[in-house]
C-alpha cells in the first residue's frame, strides 16, 4: 500500500539557530543541505561568538562525527544573527531556548514559520573521548531523524 501522507511544500529558505553556531546549528545545516541539495537555501547562525573557540569555526568533535557520515563541515564559518546577509527565511528552526527568543524577534511582522527543536548540547558531555563522541553522534543522529521527519527523505 502506498503511503498517503501529504507533506507541506518545502520552504524556500531555512535558518537553523543555536547559541554559538559551532555545534548543533552547523550540524543541522549540513544535514539538511545533504538531504535536499540546492532545492532549499539553508543557513545557520548563533546568538554570539564563542570567545574560547581559538579561531575554529566548527567544534572539532562536530567535524569528526560529520566526517563519519561523509559530510564535510570544514568550510563552515560561524556567524551570528547580525552577520546574516539576508534574514528573509521562510522557516527558522531554533535549537536552544535562547535562540528561540531571537527567532521570534527576527520574524516579527513577517510571514515566517518558527519551530523549536530542543537539542541537547553535547559540549556538556563528560568522560573519555569516546563518551564525548557518542554524545555528538546522538545529537547528529537525532537532528538527522528530525530533518527526515520534517522535510522527507
Amino acid at each position: 500500500m502506498v503511503d498517503d501522507v501529504v507533506r507541506a511544500p518545502l520552504p524556500g529558505a531555512v535558518l537553523f539557530a543555536c547559541n554559538f553556531n559551532r555545534v548543533r546549528s552547523p550540524m543541522a545545516e549540513a544535514l539538511l543541505k545533504r538531504a535536499l541539495g540546492d532545492r532549499v537555501y539553508v543557513d545557520s547562525c548563533g546568538l554570539r561568538r564563542d570567545a574560547t573557540d581559538a579561531g575554529e569555526n566548527v567544534d572539532p568533535f562536530v567535524a569528526a562525527v560529520m566526517a563519519e557520515i561523509s559530510c564535510d563541515v570544514a568550510a563552515h564559518n560561524a556567524k551570528t544573527f547580525d552577520d546574516l546577509e539576508d534574514d528573509s527565511f521562510d522557516l527558522v528552526v531554533s535549537l536552544t531556548p535562547e535562540a528561540q527568543h531571537r527567532a521570534v524577534e527576527l520574524t516579527r511582522g513577517r510571514a515566517a514559520e518558527i519551530e523549536y527543536w530542543p537539542t541537547f548540547d553535547p559540549t556538556l558531555a563528560d568522560g573519555s573521548r569516546e563518551a564525548r563522541m557518542a554524545a555528538y553522534r546522538e545529537v547528529r543522529d537525532s537532528l538527522a531523524a528530525r530533518i527526515a521527519e520534517r522535510f522527507g527523505r
